[in-house]
């Protein structure tokens, strides 16, 4: 992920990004919307992390997310100040790490190693998603303005459609997509707070990325990831 272009994401969003816009009639009087929704489209940067990771597995460089996505903004109660949101969206993101993982020749079996003593220039995975939050919202929001504080909680669902690890070395590269130890659906939980443009956005998956059949020296490799950084939204 290049941070070119996700600087130049954020640099639009902080100057598109509103939570209710009024408009204005051909008499210039002000019309508001009584009925108005909030914050139904997000895209958001992380700095990614990973926890409970095995013996000797450690985290290098930078790990980066983007995660782009349309809520569905359901206010429950007359001031509106109090919603569901429910949606659709895609998240990718970046670890790098020193976590090795190739397959047996001639059985297939997947292997997960240490990189420790090994002489390497990458090794990271990719994954993609596509995920399905759901948030519980609170906002200072009133039909007059978009610059309101707000605190969204929730759980969100996704499913790991495409992942790649990638390693390489002088003379040598492995590549795998296809792992059977993968927990390809994804919980987490989430939370979001801050005021107007900015807020700061946080997530830790409920489950770990392997499941128990992946093993590293006789320990569950498992890895709960995390991700912490700024959320933008616009109506």
């Amino acid at each position: 992920m290049k941070r070119l272009f996700v600087f130049i994401i954020c640099y639009l969003f902080v100057f598109l990004s509103s939570g209710q816009e009024t408009e204005q009639d051909s008499d210039h009087k002000i019309i508001l919307d009584s009925l108005y929704r909030e914050d139904q489209f997000y895209l958001g940067i992380t700095f990614n992390l990973l926890f409970n990771k095995p013996r000797g597995v450690s985290q290098s460089g930078f790990s980066g997310g983007l995660h782009l996505g349309f809520m569905r903004d359901m206010p429950i109660n007359k001031r509106r100040n109090v919603a569901i949101g429910l949606g659709i969206g895609y998240s990718l993101n970046v670890y790098n790490q020193d976590l090795f993982i190739g397959k047996e020749a001639h059985t297939g079996q997947s292997i997960f190693s240490t990189l420790e003593g090994v002489n390497y220039s990458t090794n990271r995975f990719l994954k993609h998603l596509v995920e399905a939050p759901f948030e519980l919202r609170w906002r200072t929001s009133t039909p007059e303005t978009h610059k309101f504080y707000r605190i969204y909680a929730g759980i969100k669902m996704g499913y790991l459609f495409s992942f790649n690890s990638n390693f390489k070395q002088p003379g040598n590269r492995v590549r795998q997509a296809n792992l059977d130890e993968l927990n390809r659906w994804r919980v987490g939980a989430t939370f979001t707070f801050g005021w107007n443009t900015f807020n700061f956005y946080f997530y830790y998956s409920l489950n770990t990325l392997f499941n128990d059949n992946a093993m590293i020296q006789g320990e569950s490799v498992g890895l709960n990831t995390a991700k912490i950084g700024l959320m933008f939204y616009i109506l």
